[in-house]
């Protein structure tokens, strides 16, 4: 079964309601096996391709993940970047900001993140967290120190989201692609797994009890997810809704997308022209009379 990736991608202009959206899909692997060994041809082929864009180095590739609690992301980051060779991966995850972040613009400390051309980023949730953590929990702006007059909430997620867009469109005329996923879980499954982290003992770091804390606010955060998947899915950087209560098939949707923007970009490694032929086969010539 073909992965068919626009089946999952929010096109601009669309208003997301996520209980249309699938947190289950038909999976595309008949067993085990098959998914190991799909996965594994999916992580060749995508080593291959992160090669070339580190020897072409005209663009840079930026994922970006966000999900609720147990949805998958780390597992999904690990799995799907097996085989991608460390020198051209980054991996950032962005926690609660510092006290100097807070002293600057709400997208400073993911900028400084950024993959330079020829490397994929990849952000473990991202900005996108205050539109969504910050919103959910309006205190948390109320601590970012900004100017009087600034916090209406008629107009600051507006002003958000245009920022952020904004900011991705710069990205893509750099040349850096930006890819968005949302791994959709569904309440049921995160509660099954949190229960497999408490009576599993190699499990229970995973777990907290702010987990359950922010479990609580499950509305309040489909809420803000949707009206942030709305405004901000571009045509340039999209969204994609990923079905994550199969982890293993959320993986391979995952894997499929990252593999068809690297391959929309058709990059060629660089040509040698006559003076640097030239130039190595002098090189050459010195090794072999040595």
């Amino acid at each position: 079964m073909k992965i068919n990736t626009k089946d999952f991608r929010v096109q601009q202009g669309d208003t997301v309601k996520l209980d249309k959206w699938p947190t289950r899909v038909k999976p595309v692997y008949k067993s085990k096996e098959k998914y190991q060994e799909l996965l594994a041809e999916q992580v060749a082929e995508l080593s291959e391709l992160q090669q070339l864009l580190y020897a072409s180095s005209r663009y840079a590739v930026l994922l970006i993940f966000q999900a609720m609690d147990a949805a998958g992301k780390d597992g999904a980051i690990k799995h799907v970047m097996s085989g991608i060779n460390p020198q051209g991966c980054q991996v950032f995850s962005f926690k609660h900001p510092s006290a100097t972040e807070l002293e600057h613009d709400f997208l400073w400390r993911t900028t400084q993140c950024l993959p330079e051309r020829g490397r994929i980023g990849i952000f473990n949730r991202s900005y996108y967290e205050e539109v969504l953590i910050v919103r959910v929990h309006p205190e948390i702006l109320r601590s970012q120190g900004l100017p009087d007059g600034r916090l209406n909430p008629k107009k600051i997620w507006e002003e958000r989201y245009q920022s952020i867009v904004n900011s991705e469109e710069h990205l893509h005329r750099s040349g850096t692609r930006v890819i968005k996923f949302f791994l959709h879980l569904s309440k049921d499954e995160q509660r099954q797994r949190f229960l497999d982290r408490i009576d599993d003992s190699a499990k229970n770091w995973k777990f907290s009890s702010a987990d359950i804390t922010e479990r609580q606010f499950w509305p309040q955060y489909m809420t803000a997810y949707e009206a942030c998947l709305s405004a901000t899915s571009t045509k340039d950087a999209p969204w994609y809704v990923v079905p994550a209560d199969d982890k293993e098939n959320a993986r391979l949707i995952i894997s499929e997308i990252i593999l068809d923007t690297l391959k929309s970009l058709k990059m060629n490694y660089p040509e040698t022209d006559a003076k640097r032929q030239k130039e190595l086969l002098s090189i050459r010539g010195q090794l072999m009379n040595e």
